[in-house]
C-alpha cells in the first residue's frame, strides 16, 4: 500500500497567495471559490483514481489547477508556483530549477503553452530529495 502524501491546506496557499500580493502588488481577493477549490481538490483526485499518481503528477496537478483555473483575482501563477514547491517540501523534496526555468515555466503554464502532462515531466527533472537533517 502506498503513502498518501501530505497535501497542502487551503489557508497555507491563501497565505502564499497574500504574501506574494504584499510583496509584489496586485488585486486581492478570491475570484471563484469553485475555482479554488477544484484546483486544490485536483492533485487528491489523481491520488484516488491513479495508482501512477506520484509526486511528480501531483505537483504538477497542483500547479495546472491554480494556474489555469484563475481562483484569484491576481497573483494566480506566482501562487501556483508557490503550492507547487511548499508541497514538494512538505513531502521531502525541493525544486532545483533554476529561477529563470522557473519562470519559463510557469508563464508557459499559464498561457496555455505548458500542458499537464509536459509540467509533470518538468516537475519530475527538477526535483530533488531533500538530504535529510537539512530541513
Amino acid at each position: 500500500m502506498r503513502r498518501e502524501p501530505r497535501w497542502v491546506p487551503r489557508h497555507a496557499v491563501e497565505s502564499f497567495h497574500q504574501a506574494q500580493l504584499e510583496q509584489h502588488g496586485g488585486l486581492p481577493g478570491l475570484r471563484t471559490e469553485a475555482g479554488l477549490e477544484a484546483a486544490l481538490g485536483r492533485p487528491r483526485n489523481k491520488w484516488g483514481y491513479s495508482a501512477k499518481a506520484d509526486l511528480a503528477v501531483l505537483t504538477a496537478a497542483y500547479g495546472f489547477g491554480i494556474a489555469t483555473s484563475h481562483p484569484f483575482n491576481d497573483g494566480n501563477k506566482r501562487t501556483a508556483f508557490l503550492t507547487m514547491a511548499a508541497f514538494l517540501y512538505m513531502n521531502g523534496y525541493e525544486f532545483k530549477a533554476s529561477e529563470a526555468d522557473v519562470l519559463t515555466a510557469v508563464l508557459s503554464l499559464a498561457a496555455g503553452t505548458l500542458s499537464e502532462a509536459k509540467l509533470t515531466t518538468w516537475v519530475r527533472k527538477n526535483m530533488a530529495r531533500i538530504p535529510r537533517g537539512s530541513s
